[in-house]
């Protein structure tokens, strides 16, 4: 099986294409995925780098990649919802060894759901963890509503793209910071107030919002409880909560650990089916480039999603 693989940890040099991995196996409870497409994350970056080890460390070599569109190849005997030749879209483990970034994947029956019908692999794959991590956010964390107002950190990039399209779908009103080169691709989403981040100071600017979706950290998130108001919601994907912050500003403050569930991937396929939602793809690489998919993801700030297309 064709597959990209590290047997060392490190920077781009570790990433080897091989055409003999073994074609994994499944549980019982598992789908074995023959994958059509693989997004790339910057969590693929902590795994090749070895800062994911005191999480979980892979035998080595290790299959990179997280999340994917495909086609059913095999089902595990407990699972009851999925069947071979179903096209599929969702997230394998990627700490387990054998992730996406391969001809074939096994997938925890949980963690994945028809593809929505309006999408291509290539866009498909872009979606499962950014656009479950929005609705995470925005609709379990948050409970945003029509008419309040939403700050939205990196806006241009991937799970700042779907949070912006979400929160208008939502009848919100969403401001977002990103570069002056940005301006008018976050615009095209939806966003009604773009910030600057480098010329202006968000705090200095926006007062009285529901929520904030942090993406950033550190004095982005610090700055963050200042424009809320109270009772105001945070959720941040990277920083954990000050609590002196917290009871200052009388506010709630929410640290979230994204989960792409079959729940979320169904519910966000139908968003992407009426249209409320676009997959955003930045640039496509070849499977045999996933050592440069990474290096771009790492150097460059992509609107929207990498992908690698496999075939």
């Amino acid at each position: 099986m064709r597959a990209a693989q590290i047997s060392d940890y490190g920077g781009k040099d570790v990433v080897q294409i091989t055409d003999s991995a073994p074609k994994p196996t499944i549980g019982s409870d598992q789908v074995l995925v023959e994958i059509a497409a693989a997004g790339v994350n910057p969590f693929d970056l902590t795994v090749r780098e070895g800062r994911a080890r005191q999480m979980a460390e892979p035998d080595l070599p290790a299959t990179l990649g997280g999340d994917f569109a495909g086609t059913v190849a095999e089902i595990g005997a407990e699972v009851k919802d999925f069947q071979a030749g179903q096209e599929v879209y969702g997230q394998a483990k990627a700490l387990s060894g054998h992730g996406s970034f391969a001809e074939f994947t096994p997938v925890p029956a949980t963690q994945l759901a028809a593809k929505p019908s309006s999408l291509d692999f290539v866009a498909a794959a872009a979606v499962p963890l950014v656009s479950s991590s929005a609705y995470q956010a925005l609709m379990d964390h948050m409970n945003l509503q029509a008419g309040q107002k939403i700050l939205i950190h990196g806006g241009a990039g991937g799970i700042g793209s779907m949070a912006i399209q979400l929160g208008k779908h939502l009848g919100a009103y969403v401001a977002t910071t990103a570069t002056a080169n940005d301006t008018d691709f976050v615009k095209s989403l939806g966003a009604d107030e773009v910030i600057d981040y480098k010329q202006q100071d968000f705090s200095q600017i926006l007062k009285d919002y529901d929520a904030v979706l942090d993406t950033v950290g550190g004095e982005t998130n610090t700055k963050s409880y200042q424009v809320l108001k109270p009772g105001g919601s945070l959720v941040s994907m990277v920083a954990k909560p000050d609590e002196e912050l917290v009871k200052q500003y009388d506010i709630k403050f929410t640290a979230q650990f994204s989960q792409v569930t079959t729940e979320r991937l169904t519910k966000v396929a139908k968003l992407f089916d009426s249209g409320a939602l676009k997959s955003q793809v930045d640039k496509v690489f070849s499977l045999d480039l996933a050592a440069e998919a990474l290096d771009y993801l790492q150097t460059n700030h992509p609107r929207g999603k990498v992908v690698i297309q496999v075939k």
